[in-house]
């Protein structure tokens, strides 16, 4: 049951910043997105991973790469539509 909570747990934070990235790819637009924000995430995530690789937590590691990734792919876009209105 503690497996099903952490998976649960994990995946739901990682998929939260997906309509974020999904509004954004729509919409070219990325001026109102705080970029400190995903570097505290990433950062955060970044962490969750490193201790999920000190306890050999899979579910950890797992969702936490994914949260990580998306970081990235969210900073990416910040960056590429910065100058669009």
């Amino acid at each position: 049951m503690k497996l099903i909570i952490g998976i649960t747990a994990g995946v739901l934070t990682a998929l939260a910043i997906t309509p974020q990235i999904v509004k954004t790819f729509q919409t070219k637009k990325a001026a109102n997105v705080s970029p400190f924000m995903f570097i505290v995430l990433l950062t955060g995530n970044g962490l969750w991973f490193y201790y999920g690789m000190l306890i050999m937590d899979w579910p950890i590691l797992i969702t936490n790469a994914f949260s990580f990734s998306m970081d990235i792919l969210m900073l990416i876009l910040k960056y590429r539509y910065r100058n669009n209105h």
